[in-house]
């Protein structure tokens, strides 16, 4: 009787570990992207990993989705990871941390297992409590306003107005309101408040607490990314981020104007 026996093939675990790799890579790309890195640095860190792990990798970011190519050392067994780019926000504190993880993986030489268990974590990281945020801000947009020559009182009212615009545009976005329309109530919301100044006559400085009482909703890091893509010829993403920016940016003046003109302010 002859006892048939399987042949497991040379390569299965070059393949289970490409498989793998492509998928980190691509997970990873795609959270890195959500929370506000720019290509270049996405680019090299998700290669900086793949040659970590004894691969070759290619990788394509578009503005909502980023392509990972990954093969083995003999280029015969390849794999493309797809991944939508995550809808995390903008978050120093999650870049940063996935930054560190790119240069651990690369220094220490961690396997894919251990690079995804710490991804992981990572990716369940808590954002910065909304309280904390909503306090910092407000007293960030008060110091621009003191910075462009406000007295003591445009600041308060540049406080206050900031407390209230910042606070409806959190409860917008908890309630998954379109961020354009968000971005324009916010602006009228905290320039009718500020208004305060001109319409009560209790600053020396109304029009800069006017002026300043919207700058927290300036779309700041997707033009400073756009700028970075283009230095870096990645031109459909810059496009895309600035375009995004623009549309932001004429929300909130929108806004503004629309509170402007329903209080009867002279523009000029």
């Amino acid at each position: 009787m002859t006892t048939l026996k399987t042949c497991k093939p040379e390569n299965m675990y070059d393949n289970v570990h490409i498989r793998q790799a492509a998928a980190f890579l691509a997970d990873y790309a795609s959270l890195l992207s959500g929370c506000g890195a720019t290509c270049i640095r996405i680019e090299k860190n998700t290669c900086r990993m793949a040659d970590a792990f004894g691969l070759g990798s290619d990788i394509s970011i578009m503005p909502t989705h980023v392509y990972i190519s990954v093969w083995g050392k003999d280029a015969t067994d390849t794999c493309v990871a797809v991944r939508k780019t995550a809808g995390s926000g903008i978050s120093f504190n999650l870049n940063a941390r996935l930054s560190r993880l790119s240069w651990e993986v690369a220094d220490n030489h961690l396997d894919i297992s251990t690079a995804v268990e710490r991804f992981e974590r990572i990716r369940k990281t808590k954002p910065t409590d909304k309280w904390e945020v909503l306090i910092l801000t407000s007293l960030a947009n008060a110091s621009f306003c003191r910075l462009f020559g406000g007295d003591a009182t445009a600041m308060l009212i540049v406080l206050a107005s900031t407390l209230a615009g910042y606070r409806l545009k959190q409860i917008m976005l908890e309630d998954k309101r379109d961020v354009r329309l968000t971005f324009l109530c916010a602006s009228f919301f905290s320039a009718v408040l500020s208004a305060g100044g001109h319409i009560f006559n209790i600053s020396a400085t109304p029009e800069i607490a006017l002026g300043t009482s919207v700058l927290y909703l300036i779309p700041g890091v997707p033009y400073i990314n756009s700028v970075s893509d283009i230095l870096y010829r990645h031109y459909l993403c810059a496009f895309s981020r600035f375009a995004d920016a623009v549309v932001l940016t004429a929300c909130l003046s929108a806004g503004l104007c629309a509170g402007m003109l329903i209080l009867g302010l002279e523009w000029f």
